[in-house]
């Protein structure tokens, strides 16, 4: 392809019709198999999603005290309202009430937490690929809503922890806490 002014144009791929917002899902589906599979974790998806959680991940060790297996419930998110690399010790997202109610809520059998993605506004920089390796951007993180009090009406900001990356470090750590019997915060 050249321009009018003779120089090549590099060609946009023809993307199918699917909204952006239910590509971010797909992606951020994507990225929850990368960590949990380097983590050597097992996913299960949840059907119905009734915004509780949109996976199950467990986690087995024989180094767990409190049980063998552990597992948490995970509800996605992905935003790209948001800087890439946020600065300060929190940035927020914004949820519905409804969805904030279900993860806030105490006491529950398996830990839940929201694991939200920023991802860069434009699709041709989500994903980078080499012969040496494959990129997903930017990053997803974590936090626990337990206990959480909605704040506006219909939807509300919930702030989540710049330091909770989550990636396989981060997913490890969580099962371990998880597997001693303890919530991650």
């Amino acid at each position: 392809m050249t321009t009018s002014g003779g120089q090549s144009a590099v060609a946009r791929p023809l993307r199918g019709d699917v909204p952006k917002t239910q590509s971010m899902e797909v992606l951020q589906v994507a990225y929850l198999h990368a960590v949990a599979a380097a983590a050597g974790c097992t996913l299960g998806s949840v059907a119905p999603d009734r915004g509780i959680a949109d996976w199950t991940v467990g986690h087995i060790s024989e180094e767990h005290t409190a049980d063998t297996e552990s597992t948490i419930k995970v509800q996605l998110k992905s935003t790209h309202q948001v800087a890439p690399s946020p600065s300060g010790d929190f940035w927020s997202i914004t949820l519905e009430n409804e969805h904030i109610a279900k993860l806030a809520q105490q006491p529950v059998t398996l830990p839940r937490i929201l694991v939200a993605m920023i991802l860069p506004r434009e699709i041709d920089d989500w994903v980078g690929v080499s012969s040496d390796f494959m990129t997903l951007r930017h990053c997803a993180y974590w936090a626990n809503l337990a206990g959480t009090t909605p704040s506006g009406q219909g939807r509300s900001n919930v702030r989540i922890p710049t330091a909770n990356v989550f990636d396989v470090a981060g997913l490890c750590s969580i099962m371990a806490t998880v597997g001693r019997g303890e919530v991650p915060r």
